[in-house]
């Protein structure tokens, strides 16, 4: 199985991106890589701006990473209840060239943030509006308080929300032959 894993986010410090990596290693003997948005860089999407400039190239890099998959992690941040501006202006560009950009691939659907909904809302929106794009949506976790849940080297350290996410994945597994 080859999973690619992203975070909805391009923080250089995104907490998503940690939660993705984590949940990416629950995976045992699956290829995986974990994406950085930082390395998908385009302008701000504008109607104007494609005509002009037709699409990035970045577009076509990250599509081919979508379509190598067999499962996609994707852990959304959430900024004012909504999608980050990075995230959102990728998925836009992407949309332009493939309306199913998610590309009928299986996804596990996360968000984590420091408070204590853990991202429902940007959640909510991924799991409305993703399938219309080509996802089918496993399952979704959400990790709320993510300051007082998580340790980098070690994980979830909540027992309860990271016995949860551990039974998701053995479920997700299960699906795969």
């Amino acid at each position: 199985m080859k999973i690619i894993a992203f975070a909805g986010s391009n923080s250089s410090h995104s907490i998503n991106r940690k939660l993705a990596t984590y949940a990416v290693s629950l995976f045992s003997n699956a290829e995986a890589e974990v994406l950085d948005l930082n390395d998908f860089k385009m302008p701000l999407f504008s109607v104007d701006l494609e005509k002009e400039i037709e699409t990035p190239e970045a577009i076509g890099r990250f599509l081919a990473k979508i379509a190598s998959a067999d499962l996609l992690i994707i852990s959304l941040a959430e900024n004012n209840s909504s999608f980050n501006a990075g995230f959102k202006n990728l998925f836009d560009w992407n949309s332009r060239i493939s309306p199913k950009q998610l590309q009928g691939k299986p996804v596990l659907l996360m968000a984590t943030s420091p408070g204590k909904r853990g991202g429902a809302s940007v959640l909510d929106s991924g799991k409305t509006i993703f399938p219309f794009h080509g996802a089918v949506i496993k399952e979704t976790f959400s990790l709320p308080q993510f300051n007082e849940n998580f340790e980098e080297g070690k994980g979830i350290t909540n027992a309860e929300y990271d016995e949860k996410l551990k039974n998701i994945v053995a479920g997700i597994k299960a699906s795969f032959p």
